[in-house]
């Protein structure tokens, strides 16, 4: 990792069925202390729900959620200790001064860009921009750096989904626009 600390661990569950996840999210957070970072419906009635706390809590949420869920769980992961700048990248859009060169990664999915954007974090010193779900859910990782710190941290980000064939497409624009950012942001 670039820039020291690393972060809590995050957990994620992705589930086909949206009253399922409703019951899963209340069954993971009566067992355990972790925070709620998002949950959201997409497109074809799933239901998404990433947290995030220390280890424990969050393998012990999951094992919870896991439970409910069911055949209904479509996939889940944890990653122990994540990226300092990946929880506020996952929530919204992080604002920034000004881009050098940005980067995007496409994934078919959101647990891929969320996995993308962690590698990706830990490899280069680059600002996270967003690592999270887009329309028609699918993932997108947008980041900002010098020009090598953001090649580097696309293919990083590129490398830890590509076996996996998750991946859409990745872009790295050298100097951008000025115009670029707003539609950043």
């Amino acid at each position: 990792m670039v820039d020291g600390a690393m972060g809590p661990a995050i957990g994620f569950l992705e589930l086909s069925s949206i009253a399922r996840g409703v019951e899963a999210l209340d069954a993971l957070l009566k067992r355990a202390s972790v925070e709620v970072l998002l949950t959201t419906i997409v497109p074809r009635g799933k239901y998404l729900i990433l947290m995030s706390g220390g280890v424990a809590d969050v393998e012990e949420a999951m094992r919870a959620g896991v439970s409910v869920a069911d055949r209904t769980l479509v996939d889940h992961f944890l990653i122990p200790s994540v990226h300092p700048q990946l929880p506020a990248a996952i929530k919204g859009r992080v604002k920034v001064a000004g881009v050098e060169a940005v980067g995007l990664i496409e994934t078919r999915d959101v647990a891929s860009a969320i996995y993308a954007g962690d590698a990706a974090a830990k490899a280069a010193d680059v600002t996270l921009i967003e690592a999270r779900n887009q329309p028609g859910g699918k993932g997108l990782v947008v980041l900002t750096g010098r020009v090598g710190d953001v090649r580097a941290a696309v293919a990083a980000g590129v490398a830890t989904i590509s076996k996996e064939g998750m991946l859409v497409a990745d872009v790295v624009i050298p100097l951008a626009h000025a115009g670029v950012l707003p539609h950043l942001l």
